[in-house]
């Protein structure tokens, strides 16, 4: 198998129901993290690097060297720590080339005039199919936007990091209302995922616990996504997963921390510049009821 010698542990994060994947070559020690988090107290406005201290002790631990750290998107529900690792380790910073359709708009929703839309903030901008190495292993980017037009699937070794894109077969797949977002498309790049081997692993970006079940998990199977997703298994159409997704969406509630977290994450995970007090703010739009 191509991954035999690929380490994949998974941190969840029980304020966001976030997972971080710490994915390493075994043999050569080179690691990469995936979608890290930063703790951010909204009632109290404090960061805290807990959650991701708690991966980089596991790597050095385990004398694995960070050489990437990558997003599958831009987060509307955490802030990125993925800045943090890179000023840590020296990791390059990796995200989808779409990121720049998102930092457009949410430039523009937060006047957020400090932004560059051209994605220099980050380091690496992912085109689909674009190719690198974790140690021997071989990784490639798939585009699979919907739930964000940005939104990219990490396959390493023998392993999908998929994001928002779906989740674990009870629980079904991303919301599509956020800016750019779209049903049908999210229906075509499920189909990308799901065209992987079988044997594929697939690593979700969150779990919720639907009802049913007692334990968080988020390790699932190519063939076992086709099989069971309650949302998109074989026998639904396009046309049917269209409807029943945007049926769904518009009853979602925005995450809790979307206004923090698009204001950071369009900035590749650091706080907006100070102001003349030397104090750093976070901004939230006020829309008054006519």
């Amino acid at each position: 198998r191509k991954g035999e010698n690929m380490f994949v542990q998974g941190f969840f994060d029980e304020a966001t129901f976030t997972i971080t994947y710490l994915v390493a070559d075994e043999d050569s020690g080179e690691a990469v993290i995936i979608d890290p988090v930063t703790e951010y107290d909204a009632g109290r406005a404090k960061l805290a690097s807990t959650p991701i201290d708690l991966v980089l002790d596991v790597a050095t631990d385990r004398g694995f060297r960070i050489t990437r750290v990558l997003d599958t998107h831009a987060h509307a529900d955490h802030l990125s720590a993925a800045d943090y690792v890179r000023r840590k380790t020296g990791a390059r910073y990796g995200i989808g080339g779409r990121i720049t359709e998102v930092q457009t708009v949410f430039k523009t929703l937060f006047n957020a005039k400090d932004v560059n839309t051209n994605g220099v903030v980050f380091d690496d901008l992912f085109a689909d199919g674009e190719t690198f190495k974790v140690g021997n292993l071989d990784a490639k980017v798939i585009a699979t936007p919907g739930h964000t037009p940005a939104c990219v699937t990490y396959v390493i070794g023998d392993a999908a990091f998929v994001g928002d894109t779906m989740f674990m077969p009870d629980y079904g797949t991303a919301r599509t209302d956020f800016p750019g977002g779209d049903a049908g498309t999210l229906y075509d790049s499920i189909q990308k995922i799901l065209s992987l081997p079988g044997d594929t692993r697939v690593f979700v970006g969150h779990d919720y616990l639907p009802e049913g079940r007692t334990e968080y998990v988020w390790e699932t199977t190519v063939a076992e996504q086709k099989a069971k997703n309650i949302h998109v298994h074989d026998g639904i159409s396009r046309e049917q997963f269209i409807e029943m997704r945007n049926t769904r969406d518009a009853k979602l509630a925005p995450p809790r921390l979307i206004m923090p977290s698009l204001q950071v994450n369009i900035r590749a995970g650091q706080l907006p510049p100070a102001e003349d007090n030397g104090k750093q703010y976070i901004k939230i739009p006020v829309s008054l009821v006519g």
